[in-house]
C-alpha cells in the first residue's frame, strides 16, 4: 500500500517549484493532490501532468493573500475530494526591491512580501485546520527559508516574513497537538525553482541579478546549500508521513549548514 493512499494533500504555490514537485510525489504515493495557485495556466498544466502520470490531482485557482479566495478553495476541496489531512504552504517569494530596514521602500515591498509569505500561510492554516480536526488530525508543513536563521541577508522584509513563519509554526503546533495535528517548518537553502534560476542563474550561469560567481564561492564551504525542488519535496513528504509522528513544532534546517557554521 502506498504511503499516502487515500489522503488529501492541499499544497499552496503548487503550480511550480517545490510545491509542484511535492504534489507530484504525494500523488505518486497514493494521495489526492489539491494544487492551489494564482497562476491558472501553470496550475492546470501541473495537475494535468499528475493525472497523465496516473495520479489524482485537482487544481483550484487561489489567491493565498485573499481570505475569501482561500476559504472558497478549501470549501471546494471538501466538496470534491474530502477533508485535507495534509497542508503544505509553499506559496512565497521575495522581491528584487527588498533591502535593509533603513532603505527599503515600505509602500512597495512590505505588504506584498508579508501578504504572500506570512498572510498566505496564516490563511491556509486558518481554513484547513477545522476540517483537518474533524477528520481526526493531520500534518502541516510550512516553507520558511535559511534567511530566517541568519543575520546576513540584506532582504529584511523577506527575512522578517520567513522568521514569523517559524513563530507561527510553533504556536500552531502547541495549540493543535491536542487535536492530532503536527506542524513543522522547513528552512531551505537555495532551490533551483524556476523563480530562482531566473533571478540568480545556476553555477556558471548568471541570472538577472548576476549572482552565479557569488554562489559558486559559497558552495565551496556549503556544498549542500543548493538543490532541486525534489530535494525539498522529499523532506516535505517525510514530515507529512507517519515516520515523523514524533516531530512537531520543529524547524528543519535544510540549508546545507549555512545557518550552523
Amino acid at each position: 500500500m502506498s504511503r499516502f493512499e487515500g489522503r488529501i494533500a492541499v499544497l499552496t504555490g503548487a503550480a511550480a517549484g517545490i510545491g509542484r514537485s511535492a504534489a507530484e510525489k504525494f500523488a505518486a504515493e497514493g494521495a489526492t493532490a489539491v494544487l492551489l495557485d494564482i497562476d491558472i495556466e501553470a496550475g492546470e498544466a501541473a495537475a494535468a501532468a499528475i493525472t497523465q502520470a496516473g495520479g489524482r490531482a485537482l487544481f483550484l485557482a487561489t489567491d493565498v493573500t485573499d481570505d475569501a479566495s482561500v476559504k472558497a478553495a478549501i470549501a471546494e476541496c471538501l466538496a470534491r475530494c474530502g477533508p485535507p489531512t495534509i497542508l503544505v504552504n509553499c506559496a512565497g517569494g521575495s522581491m528584487v526591491e527588498d533591502d535593509v530596514v533603513t532603505d527599503v521602500d515600505l509602500d512597495r515591498v512590505w505588504s506584498q512580501t508579508l501578504d504572500l509569505n506570512l498572510r498566505g500561510t496564516f490563511l491556509a492554516c486558518r481554513h484547513a485546520i477545522p476540517p483537518m480536526i474533524a477528520a481526526g488530525g493531520g500534518a502541516i508543513v510550512n516553507m520558511s527559508s535559511g534567511a530566517a536563521l541568519r543575520g546576513a541577508s540584506p532582504s529584511h522584509v523577506y527575512t522578517a516574513a520567513k522568521g514569523a513563519i517559524l513563530s507561527l509554526t510553533r504556536a500552531l503546533a502547541g495549540r493543535y497537538a491536542r487535536d492530532g495535528i503536527r506542524v513543522n517548518a522547513i528552512c531551505s537553502g537555495r532551490v533551483y525553482s524556476e523563480r530562482i534560476v531566473s533571478a540568480y542563474g545556476r553555477p556558471g550561469e548568471n541570472g538577472r541579478l548576476d549572482d552565479a560567481q557569488d554562489a559558486e564561492g559559497r558552495m565551496l564551504d556549503y556544498p549542500f546549500w543548493v538543490g532541486e525542488p525534489a530535494d525539498m519535496a522529499e523532506i516535505v513528504l517525510f514530515l507529512a508521513g507517519e515516520g515523523a509522528r514524533m516531530i512537531t513544532g520543529a524547524t528543519i534546517q535544510a540549508d546545507g549548514g549555512r545557518s550552523s557554521y
